[in-house]
């Protein structure tokens, strides 16, 4: 794939050598016997759905490695900060935590706003920073990791799949209208014409939006053979809602690389959501002996209150992991050997499969997994064993270019 990057400068973002500031006082991130680490994750508003499970295996995964010995003898103290799903409130949690706490690593940003909003502010304070989140890839920053997905990973897998599995040739895409929504199309529309097949329409809804009929009467007018759904949190449950109640529900096959990481496909009776195929890096129901007793221990941590899993929340408990374990065999905090520590290509396997990050991108090269939703839970029909992310690796080379602070959007995939 040949593809054609472009620089995306928005909330703030700019070079590496821009932000930095000389000088800085020494951190203070450990004091007696504890490490002082935090997250920012949605616990209230618009995301909320996904920023609790993710704090469930946060804390989940300090209870571990603390019950283990810690790390370089201390035990982790996990600080958690709820944006409420508010932007200007992640700048100010960002910039609270990097000048107050001063942690070695901070785990923080659902949306790919919340992501452009707080990366400069890491970068400025010299503050490593995990990005827990499936999105639609591109971003380059050394000192950015990115333990979700990108569209090379799931879509690029899926589409094929779906195409062949219900001879559809025909797609009409739904999206967010905004980055993730934009730019996933773009793969989308891309991965469906390799494929033979052609999306006759795409439609983009900003995150309020609840009223569907008119898009609903655009979709049977267009006559697709495949719906493909971008939409994120809210939208989706009011999408399949009436889409149903217009007698249409598995009049037409649908796929999507979010739709469940909501847990929508739980929320939604199952004639709502039935039939949705769906690629992620983890799903709960995955069946291996890792899974189980991850599930398990979740169990025994949180009792009744356990939340439903999915590839956001797993992606923060691999993050915490792979942090730690580049702590242990760096035998220190500090930012820079961290980050060569996290380079070196060691595994960690968790419950979603084995999980390397990439030298060149600092993106998981990962298990995908190909499902369909059945009786309101995930069946895995299919398993690509360790995708890398090459569409970030082809606008991204870290080993070549270190200093490199981009965030990138591919204008043409064909070009």
């Amino acid at each position: 794939m040949n593809l054609k990057r472009r620089s995306v400068l928005k909330g703030g973002a700019a070079t590496l050598g821009a932000l930095a500031t000389p000088g800085l006082a020494t951190k203070a991130f450990a004091q007696d016997d504890v490490i002082q680490i935090a997250n920012i994750s949605d616990l209230s508003g618009g995301f909320d759905i996904y920023g609790q499970a993710q704090l469930a295996c946060f804390q989940l995964a300090v209870e571990e490695i603390n019950k283990s010995g810690g790390l370089l003898g201390k035990q982790l103290e996990l600080n958690s900060f709820d944006p409420q799903s508010d932007i200007q409130l992640y700048t100010q949690y960002a910039t609270e935590v990097a000048t107050r706490i001063q942690p070695p690593v901070v785990f923080a940003g659902i949306s790919s706003a919340s992501r452009e909003a707080i990366r400069p502010i890491f970068n400025r304070f010299n503050t490593l920073y995990f990005y827990p989140s499936l999105y639609e890839g591109g971003v380059c920053d050394r000192n950015h990791f990115c333990t979700g997905t990108t569209p090379a990973q799931t879509i690029e897998k899926l589409v094929p799949f779906v195409m062949n599995k219900f001879a559809g040739k025909k797609v009409y895409v739904i999206a967010a209208d905004y980055n993730y929504g934009w730019i996933s199309a773009r793969w989308v529309k891309h991965y469906v014409e390799a494929n033979g097949g052609e999306v006759i329409a795409d439609e983009y809804f900003p995150l309020e939006v609840t009223e569907f009929g008119p898009a609903i009467k655009n979709i049977q007018a267009a006559k697709p053979d495949l719906i493909y759904s971008l939409l994120v949190g809210g939208n989706h449950m009011s999408f399949f809602r009436q889409w149903a109640a217009a007698g249409l529900a598995g009049s037409i096959p649908m796929f999507s690389t979010d739709f469940g990481v909501g847990n929508e496909h739980i929320v939604l009776s199952k004639e709502e959501s039935d039939g949705m195929h769906a690629a992620y890096s983890y799903v709960h129901e995955l069946d291996t002996p890792a899974n189980k007793a991850f599930l398990g221990r979740m169990q025994d941590k949180f009792g009744d209150d356990a939340p439903y899993l999915n590839e956001l929340s797993i992606a923060a408990y691999y993050a915490v992991y792979h942090w730690a374990e580049a702590v242990k065999r760096a035998g220190t905090l500090e930012r820079m050997p961290v980050i060569e520590a996290l380079e070196d290509g060691t595994p960690f396997d968790g419950p979603g499969g084995l999980s390397t990050i990439d030298p060149q991108t600092h993106h998981r090269i990962c298990d995908v997994h190909i499902a369909e939703v059945k009786d309101n839970a995930f069946q895995v029909l299919e398993t690509h064993a360790q995708l890398a992310p090459t569409d970030t690796q082809a606008v991204c080379n870290l080993i070549e270019n270190p200093n490199e602070n981009q965030y990138f959007t591919i204008e043409s995939p064909d070009e």
